[in-house]
């Protein structure tokens, strides 16, 4: 999540099948008639989607107004939570059978020394991005410094390692969702999107700002499969990263999700800002432990769902 993810689980983007679906079909027929029957039932009880589009309708222009973070009422944080649960669900199926098995796969058959180059290299990618947002925000300073972090990086190892770090030139990641919360811009409801995972209105309009400043946009530009490949790519990457702590979301996996996005999100704002790790709202214990966990990626990455 700091990227980029963002916690976020659900892939960036994969267009890929996988033979991980044909695996289900080992139940006797009494087993799936009660399922079935379970099945309908919940149905019935949850509202069509439908019904959860028109809960776009419903949304006033104070909601925009909001600025979402954990500790507020779900009717506050969350007004379209009957249309984020479907879209939730719908990435839950990609990420079990498509995004979690590839993810697996690629742990185990790239060596660590190689995925950790890849991500750096990708990683060294942005600082050009994390700069233009410094200076947006006035941090003319950590600008400087993270240009420094890019040409030393580049000029070392084209990026594959990351020297600069042991200068003592710590990276800060940036995307213009942070912007313009710094800048006072409210983040509007939670919103799931598909896909992509957690966000909320004002992340969903900057994830277009950031995709139309990514290198490889344009170093890729006359090559399509190239371009498409590293974005696959990059979603494995930052899948394979929360495989070890995945396992703290208990319960409402759902609502742990949500949380976890909103305060990492509005804790970063803050500590741009250098406000006091008092003045922000935290919630429970389990879920510090997971953004303590996820510090110790080398590339930080997404919640997704």
């Amino acid at each position: 999540m700091r990227q980029q993810q963002y916690v976020w689980i659900s892939l960036l983007t994969l267009g890929m099948a996988s033979p991980a679906f044909a695996n289900e079909s080992a139940v006797d027929s009494s087993t799936r008639t009660t399922a079935e029957a379970d099945s309908s039932a919940a149905t019935s009880k949850a509202p069509s989607r439908f019904e959860s589009l028109k809960e776009l309708k419903n949304i006033k222009a104070q909601d925009l107004k909001v600025n979402a973070n954990a500790a507020q009422p779900e009717s506050v944080k969350d007004p379209l939570q009957p249309l984020n649960r479907q879209v939730y669900a719908l990435n839950d199926v990609l990420d079990r059978n498509i995004a979690r098995p590839l993810a697996v796969q690629y742990t185990e058959k790239v060596p660590g020394d190689v995925r950790g180059s890849y991500r750096n290299f990708r990683k060294n990618l942005g600082e050009p991005w994390n700069a233009v947002n410094q200076l947006i925000q006035g941090r003319p300073l950590r600008a400087a410094k993270t240009l420094g972090r890019f040409t030393v990086n580049t000029i070392t190892t084209l990026g594959l390692a990351d020297p600069a770090r042991r200068l003592g030139m710590e990276t800060e990641d940036e995307d213009f969702g942070t912007t313009l919360g710094y800048f006072g811009v409210p983040s509007g409801p939670y919103l799931v999107l598909p896909i992509i995972g957690p966000s909320t209105f004002r992340d969903g309009f900057s994830r277009l700002v950031d995709s139309q400043a990514r290198p490889q946009k344009y170093i890729l530009e006359d090559h399509d499969g190239l371009y498409w490949t590293e974005q696959a790519l990059r979603g494995i990457d930052a899948r394979s990263q929360i495989l070890d702590v995945e396992q703290v979301l208990q319960g409402d996996r759902y609502a742990a999700i949500r949380d976890i996005y909103l305060q990492r999100k509005n804790f970063e704002i803050a500590e741009k800002k250098g406000l006091e790790a008092e003045s922000i709202s935290f919630i429970e214990d389990v879920e510090d432990d997971y953004i303590e966990d996820e510090e110790n990626f080398d590339s930080p990455a997404p919640l997704t769902e």
